[in-house]
């Protein structure tokens, strides 16, 4: 018997752990190396995020990594050349630092706000944040504002956390699970893993989404509901509980301001505020005393409904009485909801009432002593377990903001919330609401700014505008066009810069971004931004700076181009201070190390900033002297403090003794190798008492205090009535003592859409046209195995999807006389495309949807010029405005965005359908090949890959069925 040869030599590689990039979940991944190749990829059973599990994404990492599409050395357009041409050459790094650092500091020596940086899907937030404001400049966002910051901010506002990286459901204890509008990239190994955990154990799964795919194909009851009507489906929901009165009376009373009075003097000042004493403090009316007291304290017994005579003589009412007055009202009965959602009045009353048995008579208890926010003693937790999940679907809406409110409020109503079974948040959340940060508006040459770019107002003082209440930043967050636009507006950067709105820029820099494609709005029209110039013959935008480890659609555009590494090639932090990896019952973070050497001339976007400011000489990098404080990336994430003690990495910082401990403490120079022989992840596991009710958990909040989660160890009070809408909208009405718009349209948006309570409104751009002439609603789905534009070139996961179609209703399609595989035309108000439809049916009626992001520009991405994305597939970016649909008004000019957050309205697309000419077929519009880089590789179409020669194994059948039997 001959022996087996060896498959490889084992000695020659190297197991690496580190973190994957694929997607934004951020799992842990085991990488095997062999002569500076990934030899593979696997999951880390030990990670707390993944426990091993690894998708397609993941495991297709070696192509990103082998992609013909690396850039490979910075590169400079050529003199004379036109912007967009491709026309580029190769300079060294140091020349590439030494161009973009004498701009810069011309730039933070004149006008810092000349400077606009955005950033798109990084992990780095809080450096890139902390660059900005230490630059000097207010125009700072990453890609929240057009991708879920309705999200972020509908939580924030109301509960102190939210859905996806804030709080994840209570997989292991949850009975009813309900998902709303979830893309099936997002989170997608821990949500697999989840949803495996309740169907296992017979909870049941509700899915709400206007399409079947996905998680929604496995859940019990698929709920197809008409696009951006989820805010009337939630409180509908609300109507019925409120009606056979199934809430949480204690938990409203306890953790939540509905007891608070509320002043009711319609259409006069001070409308709709608080009743407060002379100390500021909320009032309530206290059933034992018969008195109004200070609705924060612990030892009253506050009224929950009330109406009366407020200390001042005003008419005045608890918040719970004007929100079951609200929500009981005729508009949201589920006979009335129906119309709207497309979902029965039958359904919508019996799922409230299924949510309402678990919670209420399927309670659950978990018997561990804890102590609250006033000294309490508890003997267990009680838990209604009923939990939710909900994301870009309901979000990236023009009432997004007011359906994720809406969703939370529900999750109240029940009492689900940071509950056993219910929906647990996640450290460093919660937060107080809103947090304490406001955004910065000051700003000086040479001068740091005396806050970050980014805030949460708490009313209209807070907005960054000038005396004459014009927007400061380029992008018009925090202006009347979007109050409180927490993550920035990204989408309309180009649009505002070219235009000069409201005013013209020197030097505009994107990371990761892919704006002239995929992430814009009006993709064509946004190309032809980038290459306008004025009346002398100078372009609109000055100067672009394009960061990226890739050869995307927006490389071309740019002036300088800075190549990125790859995930696989540099140190990296995943921090506490910006977007963790934290799972509700530890505090994690996480590290990158780099497991492959680069082979190119390239620089981590972490190391270009720290560089940067390091020879800009912003105050927080360089020594009194003048001197670098940091020699690098590295250096600078053990050695720099937000606060005393509070570093990026909370994992291994050291005591006053030197010892290691965790949280907080002095920088440690071994951080680093700590990360890494833990492999690449850190984790402190809550103390058992400390893992509920966390905004009225006093042992949790003091910890979260030490921690630098939170600045107070107050309890976190809900806000189901926000104060704070509540007084943007009496500016809009003329009623507030303090800023107020001029414009009539920022008046009737502030009147409209800034309700205190959640409310549904018919988003923005059906209400500006034909509904009639555009019947159906269009969206985008992101796929599992693809994450946005980034991984449709890559050679494995193209072999599942390399095109994409316009997915249509069976029934309406055939009614329609349009069959499977035909061509049609897709219209919006703004432009047409021509697509290729697949029935299915699995989608609410009247809306039609595709993968997103699969259609590229032929030439880019290192596809070859005839490649199946750029011929055959297509983008709705085409078909949608970054402005709000023309009517010939004064809103013709504002961002087609939540009038709230600023939040792309992604999803509000209208469209009708007409099939095409029989002589009519082909994706159109198809779009320029793009020049291929200097010195670039040559496009491939390998769909295999191994790091050494295969071993050609002959072995007869008897050895096969043998071997290794006694």
């Amino acid at each position: 018997m001959s022996a087996i040869p060896e498959f490889e030599n084992h000695t020659k590689q190297a197991i690496k752990y580190t973190t994957c990039y694929m997607c934004a979940c951020r799992c842990g991944i085991k990488v095997t190396v062999e002569d500076n190749q990934v030899r593979f990829i696997q999951g880390n059973r030990n990670h707390p995020v993944n426990k091993g599990v690894l998708c397609a994404k993941g495991n297709a990492g070696i192509m990103k990594q082998n992609s013909p599409a690396k850039l490979r050395a910075p590169l400079l357009r050529k003199s004379g050349s036109e912007r967009g041409s491709g026309e580029f050459e190769e300079i060294s790094m140091e020349r590439a630092l030494d161009i973009l650092t004498e701009r810069l500091q011309k730039i933070r020596e004149t006008d810092p706000k000349k400077l606009a940086y955005f950033t798109g899907r990084d992990q780095m937030q809080a450096l890139t944040g902390l660059w900005a404001t230490q630059f000097g400049t207010i125009n700072w966002a990453a890609h929240g504002g057009f991708c879920s910051v309705n999200m972020a901010a509908g939580g924030l506002y109301t509960t102190g956390y939210a859905f996806w990286e804030f709080g994840d459901p209570d997989w292991d204890r949850t009975k009813y699970f309900m998902m709303w509008g979830v893309a099936e990239d997002h989170a997608s190994n821990p949500i697999k893993i989840g949803i495996e955990k309740i169907k296992r154990r017979g909870a049941k799964f509700v899915g709400v989404n206007p399409v079947r795919t996905g998680y929604q194909a496995v859940a019990d009851e698929w709920v197809a509901i008409r696009p951006g009507t989820d805010a009337l489906f939630a409180l509908s929901m609300v109507h019925v509980l409120l009606k056979h009165e199934q809430f949480d009376w204690e938990f409203l009373v306890r953790y939540t301001n509905t007891p608070w009075l509320v002043v009711n003097t319609p259409d006069e000042k001070g409308d709709g505020l608080f009743v407060r004493d002379e100390e500021g403090k909320p009032l309530a009316w206290d059933m034992a005393s018969e008195a109004f007291v200070d609705a924060t304290r612990a030892d009253i017994q506050p009224a929950l409904f009330w109406e009366g005579k407020g200390p001042d003589g005003r008419p005045v009412k608890s918040a719970m009485k004007v929100l079951a007055e609200k929500y009981l009202a005729d508009e949201y009965a589920p006979e009335n909801a129906a119309q709207v959602t497309g979902i029965s009045a039958e359904t919508i009353e019996r799922l409230a009432l299924e949510m309402a048995h678990v919670a209420f008579l399927e309670t659950i208890e978990v018997e561990t002593e804890w102590t609250d926010w006033a000294g309490r003693k508890h003997d267990k937790f009680i838990g209604r377990p009923v939990s939710m999940h909900a994301m870009r679907g309901i979000s990236a809406h023009s009432n997004g903001f007011q359906a994720c409110r809406a969703i939370h409020l529900l999750q109240v109503m029940l009492g689900s919330i940071d509950c056993p079974g219910g929906h647990l948040a996640k450290p460093p959340y919660p937060k107080h609401i809103p947090p304490s940060i406001r955004p910065a508006k000051e700003m000086a040459p040479n001068t740091p700014l005396k806050s970050p770019p980014l805030g949460f107002p708490k009313s209209p003082e807070d907005l960054v505008i000038d005396a004459e209440g014009n927007p400061l930043r380029l992008d018009k967050a925090y202006s009347w066009d979007a109050p409180i636009a927490n993550h920035g507006l990204m989408h309309m950067v180009i649009n505002n810069a070219v235009k000069g709105d409201p005013y013209p820029i020197d030097t505009l820099m994107f990371f990761m971004a892919n704006m002239s494609w995929n992430s814009s709005m009006n993709t064509k029209e946004t190309q032809e931004m980038l290459c306008a110039r004025d009346e002398n013959g100078d372009y609109k935008i000055p100067f672009l700076v394009v960061s990226d480890a890739f050869h995307s659609e927006m490389v071309n555009f740019a002036d300088l181009v800075i190549p990125d590494t790859t995930y696989l090639e540099r140190y990296d932090c995943i921090s506490m201070l910006d977007r963790p990896i934290s799972e509700p019952d530890a505090a994690a973070d996480s590290i990158r190390q780099p497991v492959i050497e680069p082979d190119r001339d390239v620089m981590a976007w972490q190391e270009v900033q720290v560089e940067l400011a390091s020879r800009l000489k912003f105050p927080a990098f360089t020594n009194p002297d003048g001197s670098r404080k940091f020699k690098d990336y590295q250096d600078f994430i053990v050695n720099f403090e937000r606060a005393p003690g509070i570093g990026f990495l909370s994992g291994w910082r050291l005591d006053d003794e030197g010892n290691e401990v965790h949280l907080r403490g002095k920088p440690n120079p071994k951080q680093w190798d700590r990360y890494i022989e833990n492999q690449a992840f850190f984790a402190y596991h809550l103390p058992e008492h400390t893992r509920y009710y966390r905004f009225a958990n006093k042992d949790y909040l003091q910890l979260a205090k030490h921690a630098g989660w939170v600045g107070s160890d107050e309890p976190i009070i809900m806000e189901l009535y926000s104060e704070t809408l509540q007084k943007f909208r009496l500016a809009g009405q003329g009623l507030y003592d303090g800023p107020q718009p001029s414009r009539q349209e920022h008046k009737e948006r502030l009147s409209s859409y800034f309700s205190p309570l959640p409310e549904y409104y018919k988003p923005l751009e059906q209400s500006r046209i034909n509904e009639d002439e555009y019947p159906f609603h269009a969206i985008n789905q992101r796929p599992m195995f693809m994450y946005h534009s980034w991984d449709s070139q890559n050679a494995w996961l193209r072999q599942i999807v390399a095109q994409n179609y316009l997915y249509m209703n069976r029934q309406q399609a055939v009614q329609m006389g349009i069959e499977d595989m035909s061509w049609v035309w897709v219209e919006s108000h703004n432009g047409r495309i021509r697509v290729q439809v697949k029935l299915m049916e699995g989608v609410e009626r009247n809306t039609v949807w595709t993968w997103n992001a699969i259609g590229k520009q032929s030439g880019a991405w290192g596809l070859k010029s005839q490649a199946n994305e750029a011929t055959k597939g297509f983008l709705m970016n085409h078909l949608i405005r970054e402005l709000l649909p023309k009517k010939n008004d004064a809103s013709d000019r504002i961002t087609n965005s939540d009038p709230v957050t600023g939040q792309a309205a992604w999803y509000d697309l209208r469209v009708k359908i007409t099939p095409a000419a029989p002589d009519e077929t082909g994706t159109w519009p198809t779009f320029d090949t793009i020049k291929p880089l200097p010195n670039t590789a040559e496009p491939v179409d390998t769909l295999r890959y191994h790091t050494h020669e295969p071993v050609n194994l002959r072995r007869d059948i008897n050895d096969v069925l043998t071997r290794g039997l006694k």
